[in-house]
């Protein structure tokens, strides 16, 4: 599924605001996965858990075509996800931020598909 350049560009300034605004010991590569994490209540109250860990799941199917370092992530029952400690041991650091920010690109064009761009556009401002 290729995204257009606008979900791109979204999900990386997305993962840039998230790097910036973390208080986390997390290395950078990681922020992308904050992203997740952080659209993860909102869509929650939207779709529920079980809508979510379905977006998650097909995103980051998605994503791994692209970026196989993802492969050692799993969503878990309640729409986390899981694997973040091994994936952050991974030695190509730029590996898995882009691997990273393809996810939060493919997360993202699942809800403009699903919920359209008003409602996303809401969910991430």
């Amino acid at each position: 599924m290729t995204l257009p350049q606008q979900t791109r560009e979204l999900a990386q300034r997305l993962i840039a605001y998230e790097g910036a605004a973390s208080n986390t010991s997390e290395p950078m590569e990681l922020a992308a996965f904050r992203v997740c994490e952080t659209l993860r209540r909102p869509v929650c109250e939207l779709a529920g858990v079980d809508g979510f860990r379905a977006l998650l799941s097909r995103a980051l199917a998605l994503a791994r075509a692209e970026a196989p370092c993802l492969s050692v992530l799993r969503v878990a029952e309640d729409g986390s996800l899981q694997g973040l400690d091994e994936l952050g041991r991974q030695i190509d650091k730029d590996q898995v931020r882009d691997g990273g920010a393809i996810l939060v690109a493919q997360l993202l064009g699942m809800l403009l598909t699903f919920i359209g761009e008003a409602m996303t556009t809401r969910l991430v401002i």
